[in-house]
């Protein structure tokens, strides 16, 4: 028997738990699974009560987290990534595995040797970004070394959307599918990527001026903005002296002209507290950040940002109800807290709604004297609100590591990503045997290259 505690069990866990429920029988796996509701996961979990409970469970209590982590083999966090630090801290202290799918933070990258001398895995970045990023371009950066290829120019982007038939009147055609915080204050460190062998700045108040269209076949397009650091996978993707590296966020066409027009307001600012009252109206707002003057809202924040008053960017500004009498809804804010409230009602996944996630790879590599294309794609849709593209994506491949890791067959231990093939190979495989889920591969014709 293997014991199995999964700490959280929001949005982004139910088809990680699906995963877990389906393969507990077979495997000899008992799961505990950790929240701070855990009665919405009574109907989930009444059939499976042989291998399978749900304990409550809150983030901040740290005894709670030493009780909870020395009954299990291995820990799966789905908690906010902020927490990791302590639950991968008692995972060491216990010398009992840990799973997640979030970054490699500064302070897990610490444990390294801790965790090699307590015999565990800590493996990190196993969902979709990171995750599936890793694990479908290695298979393609390791495919084309081994055909003797020298990689020249990789760029990788990845969004989570709304499916196309579900994007109706809504003109940003984007609604929440992960934390709403980290949405609205994305973006704010200066990107920075490499292009043509320079390294390339671009400040948060230019980022979502300055994007690439990028073509999904069967989906149309996209655009295509900068990631904050598109340099620290260098040395894990093996691509040291590349010469162009980009990773980059993926959103429908005018989205980011109309998330650049608030910044130009001001209103991402998450720094400054406003001292606003509750009924502060969001016209009122509004109008405090344009200079001096009278007339109707819209028109003097078009003339103010350049904007044509009956163009697309000004139509995205009026659907969030920026000029009305709208009250803010909270004292004392910041304005990215209050534009923070203000999307997570606006763009709220509803009953009926799908999700979309876009990832694509795109390669170039010099191969035999000729210079080659390659691009890869992903496109997965939700089934709906609960059931979503994002939860399959982030949950699915996490699962399937943790499984393989109860099976013995993942050795490495201290802080491990998905770059290996032993690791990536099976759970791609499984993930498109199973749940459809594949990328579609592109070569391009190659080109004779210049003497």
């Amino acid at each position: 028997m293997t014991r199995i505690l999964l700490l959280g069990a929001g949005r982004s866990a139910s088809s990680l738990i699906q995963y877990l429920l389906l393969h507990a029988p077979t495997e000899g796996w008992q799961l505990t699974v950790a929240d701070m509701q855990p009665a919405h996961l009574a109907p989930v979990l009444a059939a499976h009560s042989e291998y399978a409970r749900a304990v409550p469970f809150d983030v901040h209590d740290e005894a709670r987290l030493e009780e909870l982590v020395p009954q299990a083999d291995v820990v799966i966090s789905m908690l906010p990534a902020l927490f990791h630090g302590a639950v991968a801290r008692a995972c060491v202290r216990h010398r009992r595995h840990l799973a997640t799918a979030s970054y490699v933070s500064e302070e897990i990258r610490a444990l390294e040797a801790e965790a090699q001398e307590a015999g565990i895995t800590i493996l990190m970045e196993c969902g979709l970004d990171p995750g599936l990023d890793h694990m479908s371009a290695m298979r393609v950066l390791n495919d084309i070394r081994a055909r003797g290829g020298v990689v020249t120019s990789f760029k990788s982007y990845c969004g989570g959307l709304l499916a196309p038939e579900v994007e109706g009147d809504n003109p940003w055609k984007y609604k929440f599918t992960w934390n709403p915080r980290n949405v609205v204050l994305a973006g704010q460190s200066t990107a920075k990527f490499l292009e043509n062998g320079r390294p390339r700045f671009i400040p948060y108040q230019h980022l979502f001026a300055r994007t690439e269209t990028v073509a999904v076949p069967g989906f149309g397009e996209f655009e295509g903005y900068a990631n904050r650091d598109s340099l620290s996978y260098r040395a894990p993707y093996g691509l040291e002296d590349i010469p162009t590296m980009l990773r980059g966020t993926l959103r429908r066409p005018s989205y980011c002209a109309g998330w650049h027009a608030l910044v130009r307001l001001g209103l991402t600012d998450d720094a400054v507290h406003l001292d606003n009252p509750v009924t502060l109206p969001w016209r009122e707002l509004v109008e405090a950040y344009l200079p001096t003057g009278s007339g109707d809202t819209a028109a003097r924040v078009a003339a103010y940002l350049g904007l044509d008053p009956a163009g697309t960017v000004l139509q995205h500004l009026v659907w969030l109800e920026l000029f009305t009498e709208r009250p803010v809804g909270m004292a004392n804010a910041t304005p990215a807290q209050l534009l923070e409230k203000l999307l997570t009602e606006k763009w709220a996944l509803q009953p009926h709604d799908r999700d979309m996630i876009v990832m694509q790879h795109q390669f170039e590599y010099e191969l035999e004297g000729a210079h080659h294309g390659h691009t890869s794609s992903l496109v997965v849709l939700g089934d709906d609100a609960v059931h979503t593209a994002m939860a399959k994506t982030v949950g699915l491949p996490l699962a399937m590591a943790v499984r393989r890791l109860t099976q013995g067959r993942l050795t490495q231990r201290g802080v491990v990503i998905p770059t290996a093939p032993e690791l990536y190979e099976p759970i791609l495989a499984e993930l498109e045997a199973s749940y459809g889920i594949r990328f579609v591969e592109e070569s391009q014709q190659p080109a004779a290259t210049a003497d």
